[in-house]
């Protein structure tokens, strides 16, 4: 074959070859937005296809109305994430924290003042929580990071105090919101109400949460050479585990940590996982917070 057959043919292969490069398996990283819907002038033609018949029998009339969308097309449609927020309630006159997961919404702050005002959950009752927040507390404005809104000033001043800070630590959780403005007054953040958190904060879990081994229990804490024992008992009160860890700040100051604690055994049951500070003085317990949960079975 001549010099300008070659030529001829190589151009056409190198054209396939990187044809084919562009249709291999793409490297992993951020793939955008979602696809949308394509806009209704794209929509494609619905034709029908012939439906087979038995002998005999003569064929349907053809139409034009496009078939339904059927159970498995359905659910095949991506639902938003649901959204998980904490919330603030109150404990022996201080404040402690829980979650809740919910559908997702775009007014989250709203979200989180109606579940604050809806009170705590029966489990969390159980261990003395409750809020002070009614009904029908709303933000009214978010602006430069500060949400605007008005609390009902019933109770003493300790009360009223304790139902601001409820509020301005459950707002504060989000991106959108660093400072609260409560009744017309001057902008205020969790500092000012820093000295209303009890020594131990248990982030996680939760009371009532059905956890399994190994569990990782989380919070903030401010006790004596920043070391956290945790331990965890079984339904008739034995100690199955035990685990202790180290906050990021020591005493006069508060950290957060984490503490991973594993124990065995063979059937769900209720259980108690205790967070508390050895006293430097006897040993003892003390600032113990309690959170009961379920135990998950672990041979």
């Amino acid at each position: 074959m001549s010099r300008r057959g070659t030529v001829s043919l190589g151009v056409p292969l190198l054209v396939a070859a990187l044809l084919l490069g562009g249709c291999g398996t793409p490297r992993s990283g951020d793939l955008g937005p979602a696809p949308t819907a394509p806009a209704t002038s794209a929509a494609p033609t619905y034709r029908p296809e012939p439906t087979p018949t038995s002998a005999g029998e003569p064929a349907p009339p053809p139409t034009n109305r496009p078939p339904r969308p059927s159970a498995a097309s359905s659910a095949g449609t991506r639902r938003p994430d649901p959204v998980t927020i904490e919330l603030w309630y109150v404990r022996a006159g201080l404040l402690v924290p829980t979650r809740r997961t919910r559908p997702a919404t775009i007014a989250t702050s709203r979200l989180a003042l109606t579940e604050l005002a809806a009170g705590p959950s029966p489990a969390e009752a159980a261990t003395g929580m409750t809020t002070l927040l009614p009904a029908g507390v709303e933000v009214t404005r978010i602006a430069d990071g500060v949400a605007t809104l008005q609390v009902p000033s019933l109770g003493d001043a300790a009360t009223r105090r304790l139902r601001e800070a409820q509020v301005v630590w459950t707002l504060t959780q989000f991106p959108t919101v660093r400072q609260v403005r409560l009744d017309g007054g001057s902008p205020v953040d969790r500092a000012d109400y820093a000295d209303l958190l009890p020594p131990i904060v248990v982030t996680g879990p939760i009371p009532g949460e059905r956890v399994s081994s190994p569990l990782v229990v989380s919070g903030t804490a401010t006790v004596f050479e920043a070391t956290v024992s945790v331990r965890v008992l079984d339904a008739a009160g034995r100690e199955v585990a035990t685990g202790f860890g180290t906050a990021s700040c020591g005493s006069g100051c508060r950290g957060g940590y984490r503490v991973q604690v594993g124990w065995r055994t063979t059937r769900e049951q209720k259980g108690t996982v205790e967070v508390y500070e050895v006293s430097a003085r006897d040993g003892a317990r003390i600032n113990t917070m309690a959170v009961p949960v379920l135990l998950a079975p672990r041979d």
